[in-house]
């Protein structure tokens, strides 16, 4: 079992004012896997007075110094990959083979692709008789969810540092095992004092100090709709930036001359992804009504495969959920859905049988779902599948834009011009064509309720600098 009993503050381990635990769950079996602290109001305060301290120093140390320190982390985290994916799977039930090349090997390459950003951006730019100048905005309060934990981090601390923020992290009490290791790695790396922070608890404590403080210059928030919109609330009150990666309740437009069996079996890959825990996945898949029973064929035959296992098994392709609270969240929706009339097409709210002990739920497809239900409009985050038909192109497009989210997407058609002409009338911030492929190095984020600012690349790099400009008296001529 492991227990961290203190939290990472201005380069050291330190005893937490709090005087709480919280515990930590196996997915696979309901077990308990360990305790950390819960921190009280004045540890973060602390974490925020350390950061704020060490802030102006970091922010004039060179570039390419900084990057150093990422490479040394990156390098840290990678030496520890058997015993992070360990962890992460049964924090968040996805199976281990995937959590090694998604959880563990896509921090490893954003680490190391922001030391190289932090050595190759353009920070300074003459622009007629003014220098414009791109500085870290300051200290940044970092809270992240459970679902991709290590990932989800990581794209918020490694730009914030490679652009000289320090910060404050929040992780997941859920999946919080990953942050600590992270902390170990960076105290390794010999990361200046205060530079980075790690303060663990809950949302309206730790939390609500992150989002309030004035000495926090911005904070970047990863999670749910609902806990978003708090957060801007509560930051409004000092004016910060806000960068918020919130819901999701994608569409995947089958159009009528596409691949039905690749684009079912692509729509189920994207939709069941970490057991349906991913704020981006395909869980509303638009069809032609005069192709659903066909459809609805190749969705039957397609869920079969998705076969239940233990995530810590090499040969598991789907896991359990993350939490008993998430299991039952999950559990209800399905319920919803078919009291609201959808077709049962595989699965159920029934527990699995055999797997009694973890959190885990039936893959789930529900059919002729109607745009206006509940499963069709709410966020899940779970294995379901709406499938809801369309008359016409048209028709398709005013559904997938029917929600008051717009994260990601999918087209599929046989004319690749068509399909690119159908996702540029929707409002979301990313549209797979034809199953293309996540790319690391393009921005990530939402329209909409699913939130305002970008992750990944250069572009995630951008959202922790601010623009200074330098006047010129210009020369006579």
């Amino acid at each position: 079992m492991k227990t961290y009993d203190r939290f990472f503050i201005d380069g050291r381990w330190v005893t937490p004012v709090g005087r709480g635990t919280l515990d930590v769950f196996h997915s696979a079996d309901g077990r308990l896997m360990g305790r950390i602290p819960e921190g009280a109001a004045e540890d973060a305060q602390a974490a925020v007075a350390a950061a704020r301290k060490a802030r102006d120093t970091w922010a004039a140390t060179p570039a390419a110094e900084r990057a150093g320190y990422l490479r040394k982390i990156a390098a840290g985290l990678k030496a520890r990959t058997d015993e992070l994916a360990q962890v992460m799977t049964g924090e968040t039930g996805m199976p281990i083979k995937l959590v090694r090349a998604i959880q563990v090997g896509g921090p490893v390459y954003h680490w190391n692709n922001y030391a190289e950003l932090a050595e190759t951006f353009e920070f300074e730019a003459r622009v007629g008789n003014s220098l414009v100048v791109r500085e870290p905005v300051g200290v940044v309060g970092a809270i992240t969810p459970w679902n991709y934990p290590l990932n989800q981090i990581t794209l918020k601390v490694a730009p914030a540092l490679a652009a000289g923020c320090t910060v404050v992290l929040k992780p997941s009490e859920v999946a919080p095992f990953n942050a600590f290791i992270l902390a170990e790695v960076i105290a390794e790396a010999g990361l200046p004092a205060g530079v980075f922070n790690l303060v663990t608890g809950l949302g309206p404590v730790v939390g609500e100090v992150l989002a309030r403080h004035p000495d926090v210059d911005m904070v970047s928030f990863t999670g749910s709709t609902r806990a978003g919109k708090r957060v801007s609330e509560v930051a409004s009150q000092t004016v910060k930036r806000v960068a918020l990666e919130l819901g999701g309740k994608s569409a995947s437009v089958i159009l009528d001359d596409a691949d039905l069996a690749v684009a079912v079996k692509g729509t189920l890959n994207a939709c069941y992804l970490n057991s349906g825990q991913t704020c981006s996945a395909h869980t509303r898949m638009l069809v032609p009504a005069s192709r659903y029973d066909e459809i609805k064929a190749l969705a039957k035959d397609a869920v079969a495969r998705f076969t239940l296992g233990d995530p810590r098994e090499e040969t598991t392709r789907l896991g359990p959920l993350a939490s008993a609270a998430q299991q039952e969240r999950v559990q209800t929706y399905i319920r919803k859905g078919l009291s609201e009339g959808a077709e049962l097409i595989a699965g159920g709210d029934a527990v699995p049988a055999g797997f009694e002990a973890g959190f885990f739920v039936q893959p789930t497809v529900l059919g002729r779902v109607t745009p206006d239900a509940t499963v069709a409009q709410e966020e899940i985050f779970g294995p379901v599948l709406s499938i809801i038909t369309y008359q016409d192109e048209a028709d398709a497009v005013r559904i997938a834009n029917d929600s008051i989210y717009g994260l990601g997407g999918a087209v599929w058609s046989g004319d690749e011009a068509r399909a690119v002409r159908v996702a540029r009338q929707i409002r979301t911030g990313q549209v797979d064509i034809n199953g293309g492929e996540f790319n690391v190095r393009a921005p990530f984020g939402g329209f909409k309720q699913s939130g305002h600012g970008r992750e990944n690349g250069v572009y995630g790099f951008e959202e922790f600098l601010e623009y200074k400009s330098l006047q010129f008296k210009s020369a006579k001529s």
